[in-house]
């Protein structure tokens, strides 16, 4: 593929909520966007105002509908849901935080904190399963854009994914990046797979950003 049929991608993850704040994990469960968190997202679509984004593709969970819609808004382009880039589905473990979790499932949260490809919670998905689905999507939405820049817009567990997509990092590698609410980060697809260009830009907010992310993602944790 020549250079001008390669796709642009900005990945941003959602901007603050107030389960983000508490360490809860949110999962599928539709947790809106805190005060913090829709600041964040004004303060990205500002940001990547300029970009010639030519199409924008978010989650349906709301926390990433609010902040893809704050780009959209920014960029003039409409905002196109796709399932595929849902947070992993965490059954039981939604709606808990990470102490409460290993005070209730000892056994499960060790498996869990080892990255166990094999396993999901009651109810959810297995860590394998989840990061094949945000391959496929992945793959299937930057495949429609040769040439053109696109921006997904997603969870801190989808962000985990295309990063060790990207950069050959195998899924029960521990995590050493940073999945900040509303950061930017670039990849390029060529045809044949992603390459990662930057990794997480927060350059556009004035203070620290979460990293210890309720999505269901943390250093240790699966994403």
């Amino acid at each position: 593929m020549s250079h001008s049929q390669v796709t642009r991608i900005f990945a941003v993850r959602h901007g603050e909520t107030a389960w983000n704040v508490d360490t809860r994990i949110q999962g599928h469960l539709d947790i809106p966007l805190n005060d913090t968190g829709r600041w964040q997202a004004r303060r990205m679509a500002a940001a990547l105002a300029d970009e010639p984004i030519a199409a924008i593709y978010s989650s349906d969970l709301r926390r990433a509908h609010e902040t893809a819609q704050a780009l959209g808004e920014a960029v003039g382009v409409a905002v196109q849901t796709d399932t595929g880039l849902r947070e992993r589905g965490f059954g039981s473990f939604q709606g808990l935080t990470f102490k409460e979790i290993e005070a209730r499932w000892p056994d499960l949260a060790l498996r869990w904190r080892k990255r166990d490809p094999s396993f999901g919670p009651e109810g959810g998905e297995t860590l394998a399963s989840f990061y094949a689905r945000v391959v496929e999507a992945a793959t299937r939405l930057a495949r429609r854009h040769p040439g053109e820049a696109i921006a997904l817009v997603a969870h801190g567990g989808v962000m985990d994914c295309l990063y060790r997509l990207a950069s050959g990092v195998s899924l029960q590698a521990p995590r050493t990046w940073e999945l900040g609410n509303a950061s930017i980060n670039r990849l390029l697809y060529n045809g044949e797979g992603f390459v990662l260009v930057g990794w997480g830009d927060t350059q556009h907010l004035a203070d620290g950003t979460r990293d210890e992310s309720s999505d269901g993602d943390r250093v240790g944790h699966a994403a």
